[in-house]
């Protein structure tokens, strides 16, 4: 089987796929460059320091990984299935709103009862 050249008389070119490893430039479309960003993962790193006069008003330190979520979890990271407000999977703390109401009572009443006792 042959293909037609680049820019031959014998038809269009053949569109190249960004995993031909042939010579010369080649190409990928967004969604290739998208799925390999995914698989592989990018982390962008960087910091932003305000100066004046040699004293520091304000840093700020970015730290950006773009992955997937299954090459997240091969990294290591998976702090959305542990964070309550993020996850419904996530362990709820012991403490139920009802029983952090009563000790936050009990200490009030602890702190009213010290302050009413006569200082010697």
């Amino acid at each position: 089987m042959t293909h037609p050249a680049a820019g031959g008389l014998t038809g269009p070119p053949r569109p190249s796929s960004p995993y031909d490893h042939g010579p010369g430039p080649q190409s990928a479309n967004l969604a290739d460059i998208l799925e390999r960003v995914l698989d592989k993962g990018v982390v962008i790193a960087g910091d932003i320091r305000i100066n004046l006069l040699d004293i520091e008003l304000l840093t700020i330190k970015l730290r950006l990984l773009v992955a997937s979520v299954d090459k997240a979890k091969e990294m290591g990271i998976d702090w959305w299935e542990h964070d309550p407000s993020l996850s419904s999977r996530a362990a709820r703390p012991e403490r139920s709103l009802a029983d952090e109401n009563e000790r936050l009572r009990a200490e009030i009443a602890a702190l009213k009862a010290a302050d009413r006792r006569p200082e010697p």
